[in-house]
């Protein structure tokens, strides 16, 4: 075993394209700690559809951050971004190598840049718009922010209501732009101190496409659609994060009786594919300083190649 004094490696990429093999990798071979990074693999109720680690993978390294919070807790980039810190100094401390690997690009974004600092949006205002936005719909609901704030619907899409919401409820409860908070010097500075080894995995698209769709299918055969009945049968507020775990809308649809199993299956492995694409957009144009390399499935066996050039990165970097 290698460790690197004072190093974080992170490790970014799309749904289902090999992260979490990947991390376990490299943390075997330097003595690392694996460190999650994905917003909705913190969720203890959702262990198979938010593919955490298995019990055999865990054995093989210490995990952090996997399922330590319940479906009806909130966990935001900042609340993350603290804790991910702290497990970044423990293992330091020790000696090991912090692997953060996720494909939450606002988590991973918090540690090499921080964050702006946005007040926190009561429940009631970000209520009323989401209830707006269901009401109107997305082409109406832009039009009405970009009234209310002309510069943050230039930068968001109609199409992305997600971001709409957040553009509309922050100056609905601040009464200032979005824009205005992101200029301001960040609450959350850049984690400093550790020098970072910054990897992102780009498989091609039609691989991960198809890999994507595998994995949602075994993800239903080994219990995520029990784990989608088991919340259906709580009443949980309609805003909660952990209910925009890919996939679930459509398993909770079918355990509903609103379509059929093979239906349900077709739309998770639908909205997989989406989420994948705007993930590899989203590291495309954020992480642009981060070492570019393949990716290789779910259950990535990597080439002793590819590893080597890897392992050989991380220690010509630390």
């Amino acid at each position: 075993m290698t460790a690197i004094s004072r190093r974080v490696v992170i490790l970014g990429g799309p749904t289902a394209s090999g992260k979490s093999a990947l991390a376990l990798a490299i943390a075997a071979a330097f003595d690392g700690v694996v460190i999650n990074a994905d917003s909705m693999q913190v969720y203890r109720e959702l262990p198979v559809l938010t593919a955490q680690p298995t019990a055999a993978a865990k054995a093989q390294a210490p995990h952090r951050l996997y399922g330590f919070l319940a479906v009806t807790d909130r966990c935001s980039a900042g609340r993350w971004a603290e804790l991910a810190r702290a497990e970044i100094e423990v293992a330091l401390t020790a000696g090991r190598l912090p692997v953060v690997v996720g494909g939450t690009g606002l988590y991973l974004r918090s540690l090499l840049a921080g964050l702006a600092p946005v007040p926190s949006i009561p429940v009631a205002v970000r209520a009323v718009a989401q209830t707006r936005l269901a009401e109107i719909g997305k082409a109406a609901f832009h039009a009405e922010l970009t009234r209310r704030d002309p510069r943050m619907a230039a930068r968001v899409r109609p199409s992305d209501g997600q971001r709409m919401v957040r553009a509309w409820e922050v100056i609905e409860a601040t009464g200032r732009s979005l824009a205005d908070w992101q200029a301001q010097p960040d609450s959350l500075q850049p984690l400093d101190g550790p020098r970072f080894t910054t990897l992102v995995l780009a498989p091609d698209r039609q691989q991960l496409y198809a890999a994507c769709d595998a994995r949602f299918r075994a993800m239903v055969e080994q219990g995520a659609l029990a784990e989608a009945e088991r919340l259906s049968s709580f009443e949980l507020a309609a805003d909660l994060p952990a209910l925009k775990a890919v996939g679930l809308r459509e398993l909770i649809g079918h355990v509903r009786g609103e379509s059929t199993l093979e239906a349900a299956i077709a739309a998770g492995q639908q909205a997989s594919r989406r989420y994948a694409k705007r993930q590899m957009t989203w590291f495309r144009h954020q992480l642009t300083q981060a070492h570019q390399v393949g990716g290789a499935g779910p259950d990535a066996q990597f080439s002793e190649r590819f590893l080597g050039e890897i392992f050989n990165l991380i220690r010509e970097t630390g």
